[in-house]
């Protein structure tokens, strides 16, 4: 077998989750400032369905064949020029980063040094999976939000990738927390540490009450969560509508200046310090990983069939080694 080259899942056309295969690619080799990866598994994350179905394709363009997956766990194989502290078969994990687009679903995958971090021992590769995404978490509260103990915080998608971390990290930091999430995932994310699990679909949001912080991983209805703020409230979102995209995105942009509470927004581009609060909360037990079913590399397909049909309790995850 030629080891220059690695198996990776393309698709050569936009659609749904059939158009997915595994083919053979050159492996990468790492620029100064990256690192080879050995990749062992990744997640499935909504961004990537949405440019695989071609809603995106303004900004992923018409080249095909395309590439799957912007999360990681594996082992360094290999440093770039001006790499410090990584040796080959440290366990690391990681995220592409906003511009280095997808291609985690392989064998290897290159990325920036900074854009990784090192995976707490005892956590397994598979397990740990689940948990790049909690960077976003991570980011939207601490960072974006500034929540503080004592307040009232709504998770929205509170069964999701990020969701469930966001539940885990706000009892963490000290919130009231209250989950909205599907009635077969309300054990699911009491579990996690909510206060208070509210099934979506059974009560409407203007009985939830008022909320010092809400955390939106959907991206619809943004105005009517928007209204659940309490005076200096902060909502976070890192979702759109992708049906209203441009809809979507001038209301975050009139959020700035009309009403009460500016709707922050962000894509995830965490650093190395990132993962290293990531792993500080992993061993202060403070987060844990929630894989719903992991899957073998050649049905990644499977897997983004069933993020699509919805209901995930955490992460699908994607095994490569």
């Amino acid at each position: 077998m030629n080891d220059r080259m690695m198996k990776a899942v393309l698709y050569d056309r936009y659609g749904g989750p059939d158009v997915l295969y595994v083919g053979r690619v050159p492996r990468p080799e790492p620029a100064a400032g990256e690192v080879l990866v050995r990749v062992h598994a990744f997640s499935v994350n909504g961004g990537e369905l949405a440019a695989r179905a071609g809603r995106l394709r303004l900004v992923t363009g018409r080249r095909f064949p395309q590439r799957v997956g912007v999360d990681f766990t594996g082992e360094v194989a290999a440093s770039g020029a001006g790499v410090a502290g990584f040796a080959d078969g440290d366990r690391v994990w990681g995220v592409l980063g906003r511009t280095s687009g997808f291609g985690s679903a392989a064998e290897y995958v290159t990325v920036a040094a900074e854009r990784t971090g090192r995976v707490p021992d005892g956590l397994d590769l598979v397990d740990a999976a689940a948990l790049p995404v909690a960077t976003t978490a991570v980011t939207a509260l601490r960072d974006k939000a500034a929540l503080r103990p004592g307040e009232r915080l709504l998770v929205r998608g509170a069964a999701g990738g990020v969701g469930n971390a966001a539940v885990q990290l706000g009892r963490a930091y000290g919130a009231e927390v209250t989950a909205l999430a599907r009635a077969a995932n309300l054990d699911f994310v009491r579990g996690l540490g909510a206060h208070e699990a509210v099934d979506h679909r059974s009560v409407r949001p203007t009985e939830l009450g008022r909320f010092d912080v809400v955390l939106d991983t959907v991206g619809t209805g943004l105005r009517t969560f928007r209204r659940l703020l309490s005076p200096g409230g902060r909502m976070v979102t890192i979702a759109f509508d992708l049906e209203r995209l441009a809809a979507s995105l001038g209301y975050l942009a009139a959020s700035t200046v009309h009403g009460r509470g500016r709707v922050r927004a962000f894509s995830g581009n965490p650093t190395r310090a990132h993962f290293d609060d990531l792993a500080r909360h992993v061993v202060e037990g403070k987060l844990r990983p929630a894989v719903d079913t992991v899957f073998p590399l050649e049905e990644t397909a499977a897997a983004h069939r069933a993020l699509e049909a919805g209901g995930v309790r955490g992460k699908y995850v994607v095994r490569v080694a």
